[in-house]
């Protein structure tokens, strides 16, 4: 016979979606760890965090059920250092045990952010009268490279920013660097003047006599048609060496 009606009817267990996110937390959390370097970083200033949690806070946005502190360490010891982590191609950090296509799409995603902003930055003002931000643009993009990148810095009459283009991307230690191209896009765009940038992926900022030579041919080819070079900038690891600070153009 069918069952008679309860006075009290039975309450079903909540459905994950009724569950308040501070509670599954809790649960998966139980230390509150995660809910303490949350608040350290919206309290604090920028050094509240130290480099691993820094990595460890982004990864807690996709890796929810998991202690991801020896990921984020493990993730410093393969590339480095932050920069080098946010910069580290996806592939690179998929191969390390535990980063799925989710959390190095969230690294990554640190990396052009951090970029953009710099090279925002750059733009505001014109490029010698801000050379620090400059610096820092280039340091964030390049420094941490494993590959030679070379690029141009096209400047206006005002110097400021009309183009940053990359021009080759070559292998460990040697990358091409075409004159003719160079000058023909400055002619093209109307430049005034131009920035030469290159990387070194040893770290050394030491410039080679090629580098030398390739800038004063480049240098002599932008004269004769009215197109200034004002520096050639090698960044590395290390820090940064102006060929133009050094006396050597």
């Amino acid at each position: 016979m069918p069952d008679e009606p309860r006075l009290f009817p039975e309450r079903s267990a909540p459905t994950a979606d009724l569950v308040p996110d501070r509670v599954r937390e809790a649960a998966h959390d139980p230390s509150g760890h995660r809910a303490r370097l949350r608040r350290r970083l919206l309290s604090g200033s920028d050094d509240a965090l130290a480099d691993h949690e820094v990595i460890e806070a982004l990864l807690m946005t996709v890796i929810p059920r998991m202690d991801v502190k020896p990921l984020a360490r493990m993730l410093l010891q393969r590339f480095g250092s932050l920069p080098g982590v946010f910069n580290a191609d996806p592939r690179a950090l998929q191969a390390v045990p535990g980063i799925k296509e989710a959390a190095a799409a969230a690294l990554r995603i640190a990396g052009v952010a951090a970029r953009r902003l710099a090279r925002a930055q750059v733009q505001e003002m014109p490029v010698l009268s801000s050379w620090q931000a400059l610096i820092d643009y280039l340091t964030i993009d390049m420094a941490h490279l494993n590959h030679e990148r070379v690029r141009v810095l096209y400047l206006n009459t005002q110097n400021r920013l009309l183009l940053d283009q990359i021009v080759s991307d070559g292998t460990l230690d040697e990358s091409a660097i075409y004159t003719r191209e160079i000058i023909a896009k400055a002619l093209a765009i109307g430049a005034a003047a131009l920035i030469l940038v290159h990387n070194h992926p040893s770290g050394s900022t030491q410039p080679s006599r090629a580098d030398i030579q390739i800038t004063h041919k480049i240098m002599e080819a932008a004269r004769l048609l009215g197109v200034t070079v004002h520096d050639h900038v090698i960044i590395g690891r290390e820090g940064h060496t102006s060929l133009k600070a050094k006396g050597l153009i």
